[in-house]
C-alpha cells in the first residue's frame, strides 16, 4: 500500500512537473502574447476542467488528493501572496487598478487567511464552519479577478499584456487552475467528511 501511494504520489509530482515546464516554457517563448485575450480564458478554463476531469475519472488521482491532507490544500494558497506584484505592476503602471487593486489585495487577503485557518485547523464544527466560510470567500475572489482580466483582456487587450508574460503568464497557464480546483476539492471532501482536520 505504501509503494502504490508511493507511486502515485511521484506519477503526479512528474506530470505536475512537465505541466509546469510547459507553462514557464509558453512563458518564456511568449507564446501567448499574440494569442486574443480571451484564448488566455479559454485555456485557463480548460485546465481548470481537465484537472477536474483527472480528479473524477482517475482513480489513483482522486484517491491520492482525498488522502491529502486538508491543511496542505488551504496551505497551497499561500501562493497568492502574488497580489503583492500586482500592485507593485500597477504602480509602474503595468496593470490597470481595476485588475490590479482589487484583485491584489484580495489575493494577498486570502492568503494571509489560508495560513491562519490552516494553522488553527481542528478536529471540530467551529473549523468546519471556519474553512467553508474562507474557501468560499477566497474562490469568490479568483473567479472575481478571473471575469475582471477576461473583461478587461477584452476591452482593452495592451492593458493585461503582463499576463501574457513571465511571471504572470503561469496564472492562466498553470497556477490559477489549481487554485479553482483545490477550492472546489476543500467543497468536496468537507461535504464528504464532518470532521476536517
Amino acid at each position: 500500500m505504501v509503494g502504490t501511494a508511493s507511486r502515485i504520489s511521484r506519477t503526479v509530482f512528474i506530470a505536475v512537473s512537465v505541466w509546469l515546464l510547459i507553462a514557464l516554457a509558453a512563458g518564456y517563448l511568449r507564446l501567448l502574447e499574440p494569442a486574443p485575450r480571451v484564448a488566455i480564458q479559454g485555456i485557463l478554463v480548460a485546465l481548470t476542467a481537465g484537472v477536474l476531469l483527472a480528479f473524477w475519472k482517475i482513480r489513483s488521482f482522486h484517491d491520492w488528493l482525498m488522502a491529502l491532507s486538508l491543511r496542505a490544500l488551504i496551505l497551497f494558497h499561500a501562493v497568492r501572496f502574488i497580489g503583492l506584484y500586482f500592485l507593485v505592476l500597477y504602480r509602474r503602471g503595468e496593470l490597470p487598478f481595476a485588475f490590479a487593486v482589487p484583485g491584489g489585495y484580495g489575493d494577498i487577503a486570502v492568503a494571509i487567511t489560508a495560513l491562519l485557518v490552516a494553522g488553527c485547523l481542528l478536529n471540530n464544527p467551529a473549523s468546519r464552519r471556519i474553512i467553508l466560510t474562507w474557501n468560499l470567500l477566497g474562490l469568490i475572489d479568483i473567479l472575481l479577478v478571473v471575469v475582471t482580466a477576461a473583461r478587461l483582456g477584452l476591452a482593452k487587450p495592451d492593458s493585461m499584456l503582463a499576463l501574457t508574460r513571465l511571471p504572470l503568464s503561469l496564472l492562466p497557464t498553470f497556477i490559477v487552475p489549481l487554485i479553482i480546483t483545490s477550492h472546489l476539492i476543500i467543497f468536496y471532501r468537507l461535504r464528504r467528511s464532518p470532521h476536517p482536520a
